[in-house]
């Protein structure tokens, strides 16, 4: 190696040119990783997740903030409100008079009052009477879709423009994520939104104005007071009551708005270590902190961010050239190792944003110039490793490819007993329709028609069982279980549904009109493994589940249905969109089944209303019956309906109908 790096030309000769070219490139892909590691796809995760490790460890702790507070609806004063959405507002308007009259600086609502209620009206009276500063939560439909509908939009406005007096003032509530659900950032200012709530709230922005940048979040210094202090707003709403909380109030900025357990909760950069979430009106809270305390770290510059990775490559060519005794490469290596893990924890401590600086890129980029240079300096000759696609990949979710790509023994011959849920899918009249059109035509429609549903079963993280014609069968639960699985399955299931309606839409022209495709869900125990010999093996699953997904699935065409589902399956799915079709038995079976269609569209009390129905088929029938046939005239165009009446109407006296 000495005499090759001692005569440049021979070691230009034993690398070669389309090495060196290669050698050049690396190096040049190097400093572009070491750059903008934070934009590409394979390196984002990991410059998100160090950065929150940095940020919780750096965080400064603090004792409770005196300068805000937040007054929340609780689940409590849902329950006793008897009002879940919108949030009850005669609880809001009595609250802000009281609070109104404490001497608050200002009081932000993170409350938007996008739909209608009987007790706008005092709302809007309590409104007009303001005294102290108020804002209330603005959204619009172009900039927050997820949450605000058109018309809940039309509504807003109006309310807004009803506003009197010259207290009360609109503000944004817009909080943004990252495509990992993670609110890192401060929201960025659309001029079709007012200021952002705390912005607007302290009546001075000018030091934060174009600021995007990171949130800084605090850590309570102990665990039983937080950082932000956080009252029920009952407390407030009852005059009683309020009186005692005045001290609370003075002199400080109140927000209000939700607490409560499943509506508007975040993930910070801090939740992956604490586990624990922080809802919306608590991020405004550490925004407003943060302009009350002016606290707008520093940005390393782009120059700056380009050098270092320039030299933190360079850094890695220089270390696969040293020679010597392997202790002391190793020693040099872990110093460098140390000083880039270091270095951004040293940065974010003393005040410098270290969001988007790429700390995971430069250790990526030392490797990359370090390997690349120490190959083609060696002259070792060996291409790097070239993995062929494999065909799990075309049948498994990626991530369980990837893990018996990772651990061969799995695809071992053996089986195990697994509790799985079953998807069998058929086309509805495929195969009359191949013997009518040309077999190139056959050939081009049904592999599209399975590469669009296997899509399906992969996007939900599904097993692709096989391919029986037209039909293809899936599971969920293994070889990886997920606690979602029963949720998976059930949104793949009514995906292929949608999947098979949108191919019957989209044929080519001459080709005669292509039937529905049927679908059935089971959840239950079978025999799951490689089965087979040492050349041909197949990753299957066997059992009696597998029969029953499949009955469910041909009793759609009798029963007018699209997809079925048993209840093992619903009641595992975690979904609320289930309508009751009755108990049916069926063929080969001697054990009725309760099925279940997925209806998205319907209420929950129309479910409700059929189960009351079909509850009563054992113990009043002809009433059953007679609720049943009423109900089916109101829906006069659901066949699946009508066709349980029938059913209804032919059941055996424990309420199931036997299938032919």
């Amino acid at each position: 190696m000495k005499n090759l790096l001692g005569n440049p030309g021979k070691l230009l000769r034993s690398i070669g040119r389309v090495r060196l070219a290669g050698t050049i490139a690396f190096l040049i892909l190097a400093v572009l990783v070491a750059r903008f590691s934070w934009y590409l796809p394979l390196t984002a995760q990991a410059e998100r997740a160090f950065y929150d490790l940095r940020m919780t460890a750096t965080a400064p702790k603090v004792d409770q903030d005196d300068r805000i507070v937040m007054i929340v609806y609780t689940d409590d004063t849902l329950i006793d409100t008897k009002k879940r959405s919108p949030l009850d507002r005669a609880t809001l308007a009595r609250a802000l008079r009281n609070i109104d009259a404490m001497g608050a600086k200002a009081i932000g609502i993170d409350i938007l009052i996008d739909q209608p209620q009987d007790e706008d009206e005092e709302l809007l009276s309590a409104f007009a009477k303001m005294r102290t500063p108020a804002f209330l939560a603005y959204a619009n439909f172009d900039t927050n879709r997820g949450n605000i509908e058109y018309r809940q939009q039309q509504f807003l406005d109006a309310f807004m423009a009803r506003l009197k007096g010259d207290k009360v003032h609109p503000a944004s509530i817009r909080l943004e994520v990252d495509n990992d659900g993670v609110a890192r950032s401060w929201p960025g200012q659309p001029k079709t939104l007012p200021p952002l709530l705390g912005p607007a709230m302290t009546g001075n922005a000018a030091f934060f104005a174009g600021y995007t940048s990171s949130i800084r979040y605090r850590l309570p210094r102990a665990d039983d007071r937080p950082v932000i202090a956080s009252f029920p707003i009952d407390l407030f709403a009852n005059p009683d009551t309020a009186a005692a909380f005045a001290d609370q109030i003075r002199g400080r900025y109140v927000l209000i708005g939700g607490d409560i357990v499943d509506l508007d909760q975040f993930e910070t950069p801090m939740s992956a270590y604490t586990g624990k979430r922080m809802i919306g009106l608590e991020v405004h809270a550490n925004i407003l902190a943060q302009m009350l305390d002016s606290y707008r770290p520093g940005q390393v510059p782009a120059g700056i961010l380009w050098l270092a990775g320039i030299l933190v490559v360079i850094a890695g060519v220089l270390t696969s050239l040293i020679e010597g005794k392997n202790w002391k490469i190793l020693f040099f290596i872990l110093v460098q190792i140390v000083f880039f893990i270091g270095l951004p924890f040293v940065l974010q401590n003393h005040g410098t944003d270290t969001q988007y600086l790429p700390a995971t890129g430069w250790g990526l980029a030392w490797f990359i110039a370090y390997g690349t240079v120490g190959s083609a300096a060696r002259a070792i000759g060996s291409e790097q490793r070239k993995f062929a696609q494999s065909a799990l990949g075309k049948y498994l979710p990626r991530d369980i490819a990837q893990e018996i790509l990772n651990d061969p023994e799995r695809l071992s011959l053996h089986g195990e007993k697994r509790e799985i849920f079953v998807v069998f899918t058929d086309l509805e009249g495929f195969t009359k329709l191949s013997h009518a059109i040309e077999p190139e035509m056959v050939a081009q429609l049904l592999n599209h028609y399975l590469d669009m549903l296997s899509d399906v079963v992969l996007k939900y993280g599904g097993t692709i069982d096989k391919f029986v014609g037209d039909a293809v069968v899936a599971f969920w639960g293994a070889p990886i279980s997920r606690p979602d699985d029963g949720e998976r399955a059930a949104r793949a299931a009514y995906a292929m549904w949608q999947a098979g309606e949108a191919f019957r839409k989209d044929i080519p022209e001459g080709v005669p009109p292509i039937g529905r495709t049927r679908v059935g869900l089971h959840f239950g125990e079978a025999i799951v493994g490689n089965f087979g010999g040492e050349g041909r093996i197949q990753y299957t699953a066997l059992g009696d589940s597998m029969n029953t997904a499949a009955r469910l699935e041909a009793a759609n065409k009798k029963l007018e249905t699209r997809v079925l589902a048993s209840r093992a399956a619903t009641e595992r799915s975690g979904l609320d969109w289930w309508r009751p079709m009755g108990r049916i038995l069926l063929r080969g079976r001697s054990t009725p089944v309760d099925i279940f269609e997925p209806r998205p569209d319907l209420d929950a009390s129309d479910f409700d209303h059929i189960q009351k129905i079909l509850n009563q088929l054992v113990t009043n029938k002809s009433v059953a019956i007679k609720e049943l046939a009423a109900y089916s005239v109101q829906h006069s165009d659901d066949a699946a309906l009508a066709n349980l009446l029938y059913r209804a109407q032919h059941s055996q006296a424990g309420g199931e109908y036997v299938l032919d």
